[in-house]
């Protein structure tokens, strides 16, 4: 019986690849095609339609990188097809890799119209339903030549990610181009038996079963004419007839497939292509739509959808049409398909501020559930703002990537860091991009963690990560699989309805409380520093923008720039898309990034200096002003105020030390620099302890070979510490005059590299500064900076949105040790009862933390360490080469609080204006564990002032907000500062008591 099972198998595979696909198509006859290349970027549609061509025939080549050809085909349908169905078949030269990674195309009609897209598994265009005979055809092409940068293995470093220094070669042969016959009757039979193999391939070898179709698909093939296969495919479909029919059992997995077509906002590709993909995916997904009455297609990302408004507003008619029909829907609510470890408090907010508002806008839809299928790990911020934007459900896949662990979960309740739940799947099948293969829906059911307590899973169901999406054979699948013995249930539905059925059958699902931190791609926190840094400084760039420009509003009747600060906002919330952000897109779009950072910083101190100057005033006698915008008051200057300036305090010119090097001492710290630039000591002089480990040096800079085995610019292997280069040897260590303070100046050679750093200590200040620049000229390496510190703990506090996260320093399981690189935003912190260190910096993310013994046996070294830079070579063959400049500090006998404070103060260093009048902060919190996060005037235009806070600290606090203006109303609101309920004001204040890393949104009503 083996031996028949593989015979029939072995027979099943040839006659469907040598005879029964290809008779799909049974008749063709050849389109005349001519070409027209777009010089340089793509034109308008209709200059492409008229800009006439030049012949061309199957087999010449076409395209070079990145280039855009317009193709017209044209022919006539012959008269002898008449009553038939009859296809343009369309290949640019496709190879067989997936779609949206190679050439593409999108089909017009010479009026413009769209008609689809075209992709290597998406080749034909329906002429005719049931031709007359006779018929012109005459059909326009706007094919793309993107190259083909990811091969699997190995990955390549290539100079095509980027129009500058890719090569001008064609990339492409064009294939076949076709008017042809599509019999339906033999695609039907392709479709079944696809859709048995794939079952069969999936049962058990002594199943019933499995031997019920395996004899029915040789009854099949017998009934099977080689010669005569559209003659006969009806009477090989009756064979199959009964096992197809054959209802699934009761207790049957159910699985709701969702259309669905991941399309990376940027990655091997630029944004400007990504605008293309969108196009040709809609457009294909709209026409599906309408030929498949049950189809259900789901699109996340609203600048996707703001694309096609501007770009394509003929495809986003057809777009706007579906999802009124409820069959195109809009989900996740957040303006990209964000990274959620790196973007700040604010910006993650915004995400769903900007994505919501548009769905509204645009559809008058309210999405509940947030959709990140392919993010690198999530925060633990992420279920109170969910909750908070008005949402209630979250899906995503990519956690099924872990290397070490196996997550223990497919649906369950994920809390968050303040307490909040929130609905959460994972799909069993493992995969966005699913094609309801027996495969596929068999490792679903095989997976699933959760029998016993529930029956449902969702499968996003289409080509993606390029475009491309649903395709007529998928759905042809999903209909048979409707209910099929021996498989699970499938059927199109829409995310909503599969998230409110979860939930009403498996309401006590289990909780998993923390981070979702992904086993996996951890060096997307340091691969191109440049874009952090660029997203570090917008982010804090907008607070001031917001902060000021509300103020000087109220103060001083300055016009608020609520369009900018719009449009703004959204080119920042593009650039935190998650292969942009963590660096993992290719040179142009890194390219791209530090243009449209350079401008949004260009046009944000522009918004901040106009501001101030309002609010300043013209001093007497040429005074100036300090303005802070840091949720903390420093020196003079109170919280979201400006006062007089007063002599500049510098600190004590640093003294020699015996056996070389310098002494820094304020009377707060004593801080020794040895002869290597070495910091081998820092002295808290009111703790009466050194911070460092015994022997040991901080700020070292350490590199280390960093090849990962997979995916250059997206991992590091835990291997990468098996080899280490301290970097101890300094060419210059010597003071120097800053503008503020003495500093002692640090320059190191390397490889091919420099490094300048400048360590000082302000005066009274208890932190240790270092300014380091760094041009970096290294390949395949990974540079650290590392502060071995004599605290004994088995945790680390990191900045995370709205709070810190707690991480273990230890391996004690594989959980904790698979946590060797994380992401901590403005300070990492850890202490001992009553003393602790903070580590704060102003545009790195990526750290990691270590316990060795000492060399005596006694107590550990916590080692706390910043990642700088990397060097992979795929998909940017240059990553990171060039000039970097960071700023990181050292604060002994630092609280949690005051780890707070000085992540802050770092990245919102203090502005003086000319000037001579003292601004009043708009809002006072009287308690520092609560922390205003964006002080702005409301979206609406109304003139209200919007606050939003959180507690800082995780634990609970009472506070009392001061509004800085006479105040006619307060109320708190949800993220898209709608109200909720009121908020209890006592004249001009609100009384605050919040619960541990509760996030608040005020919504303040100012009285004339």
């Amino acid at each position: 019986m083996h031996n028949d099972r593989t015979i029939t198998e072995a027979r099943l595979k040839r006659v469907l690849d040598e005879r029964i696909r290809p008779a799909v198509y049974p008749e063709s006859v050849p389109l005349s095609v001519t070409v027209w290349n777009a010089p340089g970027e793509p034109v308008p549609v209709a200059e492409g339609i008229a800009a006439g061509g030049v012949p061309i025939e199957a087999g010449a080549a076409w395209g070079p990188p990145w280039g855009t050809s317009w193709f017209t085909v044209a022919g006539r349908v012959p008269r002898e097809w008449a009553g038939r169905t009859v296809e343009a078949l369309l290949d640019l030269g496709f190879d067989e890799n997936m779609p949206g990674f190679q050439c593409e195309g999108l089909v017009y009609r010479p009026d413009s119209s769209p008609v689809k897209g075209l992709n290597p598994r998406n080749q034909w265009v329906r002429i005719a339903e049931r031709a007359a005979g006779g018929e012109d055809v005459l059909l326009h092409v706007e094919a793309s030549s993107n190259p083909v940068i990811l091969d699997y293995h190995p990955f390549v470093p290539t100079e095509l990610g980027d129009r500058e220094t890719a090569d001008g070669a064609p990339r492409y042969r064009l294939a076949r181009m076709d008017l042809a016959v599509f019999d339906r009757t033999v695609w039907e039979l392709v479709q079944d038996l696809e859709v048995l193999e794939g079952l069969m391939a999936e049962l058990s070898a002594d199943a019933p079963r499995r031997w019920e179709i395996l004899r029915a698909v040789e009854r099949a093939l017998d009934a099977v004419d080689l010669q005569d296969i559209g003659g006969t495919a009806a009477g090989a479909r009756e064979r199959l007839a009964a096992v197809l029919s054959a209802p699934a059992h009761a207790s049957a997995h159910r699985i709701s497939a969702v259309g669905h077509a991941h399309i990376d906002s940027a990655w091997l590709w630029p944004l400007r292509e990504t605008v293309r993909k969108v196009a040709r995916t809609t457009a294909n997904m709209t026409a599906l739509l309408e030929d498949e009455p049950e189809f259900v297609y789901a699109m996340s990302q609203a600048q996707q959808f703001a694309w096609i408004k501007e770009h394509r507003p003929e495809v986003y008619a057809r777009v706007k049409k579906a999802v009124a029909d409820g069959r195109f829907v809009p989900v996740g609510g957040m303006w990209v398909e964000s990274d959620t470890n790196m973007p700040g408090s604010e910006a993650l907010a915004r995400q769903f501020v900007h994505g919501k508002r548009f769905f509204l806008e645009e559809f008058g839809i309210e999405t509940e559930e947030v959709w990140l299928p392919d993010s690198f790990g999530y925060s633990a911020a992420l279920p109170q703002l969910v909750r908070l934007a008005g949402a209630k459900w979250f899906l995503t896949q990519k956690i099924s990537w872990n290397r070490t662990n196996k997550f223990p979960h497919h649906t369950f309740w994920w809390e968050g860091l303040d307490g909040t739940r929130v609905f959460t799947h994972f799909p069993p099948i493992d995969t966005y991009n699913a094609q309801l293969s027996g495969g596929e829906v068999a490792h679903a059911v095989r997976n699933f963690r959760e029998k016993g307590g529930a029956t449902r899973s969702l499968a996003p169901t289409g080509w993606g990560d390029g475009g491309g999406g649903t395709t007529r054979e998928m759905l042809a699948r999903a209909k048979r699989l409707a209910d099929l013995e021996g498989s699970a249930r499938v059927a199109f539905e829409k995310p909503s309805a599969f998230f409110e059925k979860a939930h009403a059958e498996y309401g006590e699902a289990p909780v998993w409380v923390g981070e979702l931190y992904l086993e996996l791609h951890r060096a997307t926190l340091t691969s191109q520093a440049r874009t952090k840094q660029g997203n570090r400084r917008a982010e804090h760039l907008l607070h001031e923008a917001e902060l000021w420009a509300a103020t000087a509003a109220v103060r001083a009747g300055f016009p608020y720039p609520y369009e900018a600060l719009d449009r703004i906002w959204k080119t920042v919330l593009l650039h935190q898309f998650h292969d942009i952000l963590p660096g993992t897109s290719i040179a142009w779009v890194h390219r791209e990034a530090a243009v449209a950072y350079a401008a949004v910083a260009a046009e944000l101190e522009e918004i901040v200096a106009g501001a101030l100057a309002a609010l300043a005033g013209d001093g007497p006698g040429g005074g100036t002003m300090v303005f802070n915008a840091a949720p903390h008051g420093r020196g003079e200057a109170p919280a979201f105020g400006a006062a007089a300036a007063t002599g500049p305090v510098r600190s004590a010119a640093p003294e020699p030390r015996e056996g070389g090097g310098f002494v820094l001492a304020n009377g707060a710290l004593r801080v020794e620099i040895d002869g290597r630039g070495l910091v081998v000591s820092v002295y808290d002089v009111a703790a009466d302890r050194e911070t460092l480990a015994p022997g040991a040096a901080a700020n070292l800079l350490q590199l280390h070979q960093d090849f990962p085995n997979m995916w250059d610019a997206w991992d590091v292997d835990h291997f990468y510490r098996n080899t280490v280069t301290d970097l101890t040897d300094a060419e210059t260590v010597e003071v120097v005059e800053t503008a503020d303070a003495a500093a002692v100046r640090v320059v190191r050679a390397f490889g091919s590299s420099r490094v300048e750093q400048r360590i000082s200590l302000p005066a009274g200040e208890r932190r240790l500064d270092i300014a380091t620049e760094v041009d970096w000229h290294e390949t395949e390496k990974f540079l650290k900076a590392a502060f071995p510190l004599d605290v004994h703990a088995d945790r680390t506090a990191a900045e995370t949105q709205f709070g810190h996260l707690y991480r273990p320093t230890h391996t004690n399981t594989s959980w904790d040790a698979a946590k060797f690189e994380a992401c901590a935003h403005r300070f990492v912190h850890l202490e001992e009862p009553g003393w602790g260190v903070a580590v704060v910096n102003d545009s790195t993310y990526g750290y990691d933390v270590t316990r060795t013994v000492r060399p005596d046996g006694t107590g550990t070294t916590t080692t706390v360490r910043l990642s700088l830079l990397r060097a992979p070579r795929f998909p940017d063959p240059r990553t990171d080469q060039g000039t970097h400049r960071f700023r990181y500090a050292l604060v002994p006998g630092a609280s949690v609080g005051d780890a707070v404070r000085e992540g802050y103060r770092i990245n919102l260093p203090e502005r003086r204006v000319p000037g001579g009048t003292a601004v009043r902060p708009l809002v006072r919190v009287g308690n520092e564990a609560v922390v205003v996060s964006a002080v702005k005037l409301a979206d609406d235009g109304s003139g209200d002032v919007v606050v939003r806070l959180y507690e800082s600290r995780g634990g609970r606090a009472r506070a009392r907000l001061e509004a800085g203006f006479p105040l006619a109303s307060a109320s708190v609101c949800d993220l898209l500062e709608r109200p909720l309920a009121a908020a209890g004001a006592d004249g001009d204040a609100v009384p605050l008591s919040l619960r541990p890393f509760q996030i608040l949104t005020l919504r303040l009503g100012r009285r004339d």
